[in-house]
């Protein structure tokens, strides 16, 4: 029997979103007997290490991505950056060529990692941004990332497709090679489990907002009548839980202890990061959103959600408990179609 070709699957490690929607896409994957091999860095890796002990990882180089403290210079903060990103992309090109050389992989997934690919390996773009907001440099930024998926062979958005897709503009620009929709993508399954928690609080991100968020919501929520379980996202060696008043705080969970908690809860808060948006659909939630300050894309995705009468938002600094009396005038996610065609996409991988 001829032995599946090895598939390198490589998420952007910026917040945890792109290594959390690879999971399903790893574990069908190895369902169809494909070799599967995970290059990421940072918490990413961490993750996907917890998920997948038994595979075989590469370390890319870190673009290093943080947030500035204030969200007037979100955009001058990652101009100042771009340097950085050339070299870094540059050097995600040498560890490639280098498993290339060796006949470490036969195709590419990149999830979002611009140099994550090769002239002589069938490689795969997964991205949602077809279209990148970034305030009055939005067209300049789009054509430079225009520029990037036109190094790969297609594209494949994690989105259901026509008018009601969560992404919106996002993903509506064209693009010069093949674009094939993959409906949404999420680790989680939907239960009909009793209410263990009322609220849910899944933090993520670059430092420091992930820690303002989390100063601001503890001191919101302590000494309420909520019970709360709060999810730093934070990777760590050791997974640590601690209680305090009614609040439950964990540095991290795995996806099987995490799909049982987003489950047993009646609401959850969270960045309006597009990952989260089709977690939360998945699992037909109630949410509350607080977009990371300065971050376009995650304003977009929070205004859409609250125009589509889906969840409300506010931000960050905005933050009260009262805000949560909103979610009432809101549908949450509804139930949505989560087949996606494997048989199709997975094609590429055969020559179909």
């Amino acid at each position: 029997m001829k032995q599946k070709p090895t598939i390198l699957v490589a998420p952007l490690n910026w917040g945890l979103g792109h290594a959390t929607r690879c999971i399903p896409i790893i574990k069908d994957l190895e369902a169809r007997n494909y070799i599967v091999v995970i290059a990421s860095d940072g918490d990413s890796l961490q993750l996907l290490k917890k998920e997948f002990p038994h595979l075989k990882t590469h370390t890319l180089p870190s673009y290093n991505i943080t947030y500035p403290k204030t969200e007037r210079f979100f955009v001058w903060h990652f101009v100042k950056k771009i340097p950085h990103f050339i070299k870094t992309r540059k050097a995600e090109k040498n560890v490639i060529n280098k498993l290339v050389a060796i006949n470490e992989i036969d195709f590419i997934l990149s999830d979002n990692r611009f140099g994550v690919y090769h002239k002589d390996i069938p490689s795969i773009y997964i991205s949602h941004q077809l279209r990148v907001l970034s305030g009055v440099f939005s067209g300049v930024s789009t054509c430079l990332h225009q520029k990037i998926i036109g190094n790969f062979n297609e594209c494949w958005v994690p989105d259901v497709s026509g008018k009601d897709n969560f992404s919106g503009m996002l993903s509506s620009a064209k693009t010069k090679i093949p674009v094939k929709n993959m409906g949404l993508l999420s680790r989680f399954k939907k239960e009909n489990l009793s209410n263990k928690y009322d609220i849910c609080v899944l933090l993520s991100g670059p430092e420091p907002q992930r820690s303002y968020l989390e100063k601001i919501l503890i001191t919101n929520l302590k000494n309420t009548r909520y019970k709360v379980i709060l999810i730093q996202g934070k990777v760590e060696n050791k997974q640590e839980c601690y209680s305090f008043e009614n609040i439950e705080r964990v540095n991290f969970m795995t996806s099987e202890r995490l799909e049982k908690i987003l489950n047993q809860s009646k609401l959850v808060i969270a960045r309006s990061g597009y990952s989260t948006i089709m977690d939360l659909a998945t699992l037909n939630k109630k949410a509350f959103f607080i977009p990371t300050p300065g971050q376009f894309e995650q304003e977009y995705l929070a205004k859409r959600m609250h125009r589509l009468k889906i969840a409300p938002f506010c931000k960050q600094d905005d933050f009260l408990i009262e805000k949560l009396h909103e979610v009432k005038d809101y549908s949450g996610f509804k139930e949505v179609d989560l087949n996606t065609n494997w048989e199709d996409l997975f094609g590429f991988f055969e020559g179909k």
